[in-house]
């Protein structure tokens, strides 16, 4: 199972992360459980300092950037 961690404090862009997020996730046909982050200390512990932001299995991936499904599948691949 993929743990997939979105890193922001609820922006319209992390919303957006996290549905790019899922629909990676499903397309791929991965298991996989999505956690969001929304405390700021967390999140820059770790290492984003910029957000929106993700992480998979806890290594921060991306921050600062809404990726598109088909770039969070790279990452997930």
């Amino acid at each position: 199972m993929k743990a997939i961690q979105i890193l922001g404090t609820g922006c319209p862009k992390c919303t957006k992360l996290a549905e790019n997020a899922e629909e990676a996730a499903k397309a791929m046909g991965i298991d996989y459980e999505l956690t969001k982050i929304t405390d700021i200390n967390e999140i820059a512990k770790m290492g984003a300092m910029m957000t929106p932001g993700i992480a998979i299995d806890g290594e921060l991936k991306s921050s600062g950037k809404v990726l598109s499904p088909e770039d969070i599948q790279k990452l997930l691949g």
